[in-house]
């Protein structure tokens, strides 16, 4: 019972902006929807792309694993925003994950430098919408935006977190083991969860009602 604590207890850490923000934005996508005469492809994509920034934010904060510098191991929270850019492409997906980074910027900030800010929040979580490249193969996609984003965390690492290495260690070793670790097992979680059968069949059912 206390593991299942540990996992959901950093809910009750989650600012009233970023319950707000995300609040802000469903309701401004469906009021947009609602005032239009006919539902327009633009305006379908907001709505979905609300929603699946609020179910990886959601995601996130049911936590395996934290690590205090940030990072944490999550039951796939990257799946909802790299299925947006798998249906809707490239741009819409990194778009999509710069605004998520911002969210989890609002919400957890860890920040040693504007440049570091840029890395790990817009650009390391817009890389995950590298998935929208491989519309033949979501695991493919998976592995792809997964990638992106250990990217812009380790030259985080090596750049701004340097001084956390154990000493005598290189920053470059060490920033590939924290994010390999940390993001690698998240990702890998990820790739998993698409591979089955059940949700490889449920993903193709959703894009085709959705185009």
């Amino acid at each position: 019972m206390s593991l299942i604590t540990n996992i959901f207890k950093d809910f009750s850490s989650i600012k009233i902006q970023s319950w707000a923000f995300i609040i802000a934005l469903i309701a401004a996508s469906f009021l947009i929807k609602k005032s239009l005469n006919k539902s327009t492809f633009s305006t379908k994509k907001l709505t979905h792309a609300s929603l699946c920034i609020a179910a990886s934010f959601v995601l996130s904060y049911i936590r395996f694993y934290h690590w205090p510098q940030g990072g944490s191991i999550t039951p796939g929270s990257m799946i909802p925003l790299m299925l947006f850019a798998y249906i809707y492409g490239p741009a819409e997906g990194i778009l999509a994950g710069m605004v998520y980074g911002i969210l989890q910027l609002i919400q957890d900030p860890f920040i040693v430098h504007w440049v570091q800010v840029l890395l790990d929040y817009p650009l390391a979580f817009g890389a995950l919408g590298l998935a929208g490249y491989f519309k033949s193969n979501f695991s493919i996609g998976v592995i792809a935006g997964g990638f992106g984003r250990i990217f812009f965390h380790f030259l985080s690492g090596v750049f701004f977190f340097a001084n956390y290495a154990p000493e005598g260690m290189n920053p470059i070793i060490y920033s590939l083991i924290v994010n390999g670790t940390i993001v690698g097992t998240e990702v890998g979680i990820c790739f998993v969860i698409s591979l089955i059968p059940q949700f490889k069949n449920a993903v193709i059912k959703i894009r085709s009602q959705m185009l």
